[in-house]
């Protein structure tokens, strides 16, 4: 068992396995209600987004639980813990990724913060863990700005 005196860290990856839920169903949500010009690329990208949420929910889950953590196991410490918004409605194509890019954006900040933490508690799996993961959620972003990019005459 790793040090339980990582104690700072904990709520983060809570928050980063709550949010990897939250991510899981908005993509999902966004992968089913998408439509328009762009639905095949925006559908495919919507449930990759999702898979790759999905695969972040054990590693912080087990993390948490290795430095003596709890992992989220509820619909409310979900929706309690997230930093993300979680998704509502039926907006159009547009808002969907306006949403998303904003909490790509988010999580992104939420992970640097975590990685400097677990680097000043000299926990070099919980660091690489951040790290590695923070850079799908950079693809993530970048993708999602190239389909809101203007002048394409695709998306208003």
């Amino acid at each position: 068992m790793v040090s339980t005196t990582q104690t700072r860290i904990i709520p983060a990856l809570r928050r980063a396995q709550a949010n990897a839920l939250a991510m899981y169903l908005n993509a999902k949500r966004y992968h089913w209600f998408t439509y328009g010009p762009l639905f095949r690329d925006l559908h495919l990208f919507f449930d990759e987004m999702a898979a790759s949420a999905l695969a972040e929910v054990d590693p912080f889950a087990e993390r948490s639980r290795m430095l003596g953590g709890d992992a989220l196991s509820t619909p409310q410490e979900i929706a309690a813990t997230a930093s993300v918004r979680i998704a509502d409605g039926t907006p159009a194509p547009h808002d969907m990724l306006e949403e998303a890019l904003d909490n790509e954006r988010q999580i992104i900040r939420d992970m640097r913060e975590a990685a400097r933490i677990a680097d000043e508690e000299d926990d070099p799996g919980t660091n690489d863990l951040f790290a590695t993961l923070v850079q799908t959620h950079e693809k993530n972003a970048w993708f999602i700005e190239e389909f809101l990019r203007r002048g394409d005459g695709m998306v208003a």
